[in-house]
């Protein structure tokens, strides 16, 4: 059932053409490409974290859903903390080959150490 509240539509002029098509913002997210496609690359970042270093996984292809996942299963296996969003993984510490590792034993063939 669709949400048809006013509120949501304040601020917004209305048409008289027949053929628009309200664009509400909402967009898609692309399909999670299959892990032997995924091109993951690690790396060690310090920058604009008060000098703690944290290992960052980038170029993920996929849904939110599998990124967190991923973020995840990341985490646990390395006994830290960490976040995933904007399509990047943070995992806190220099934990490169560790993380590179446990990506190749789930099948991320193409990942790399940048």
């Amino acid at each position: 059932m669709k949400n048809n509240d006013w509120k949501d539509r304040l601020g917004i002029m209305y048409s008289t053409n027949p053929d628009f098509q309200y664009n509400t913002g909402e967009s898609t997210e692309e399909e999670t490409l299959p892990k032997e496609k995924q091109q993951l690359r690690v790396a060690l970042d310090k920058r604009n974290r008060g000098g703690k270093a944290v290992t960052l996984v980038t170029g993920f292809r996929g849904t939110t859903g599998d990124l967190e996942a991923l973020g995840k299963l990341l985490k646990v296996k390395c006994g830290v903390g960490g976040s995933a969003k904007d399509g990047e993984i943070i995992i806190q510490g220099d934990l490169r080959a560790k993380v590179l590792e446990l990506l190749q034993k789930e099948g991320y063939g193409k990942s790399r150490i940048i």
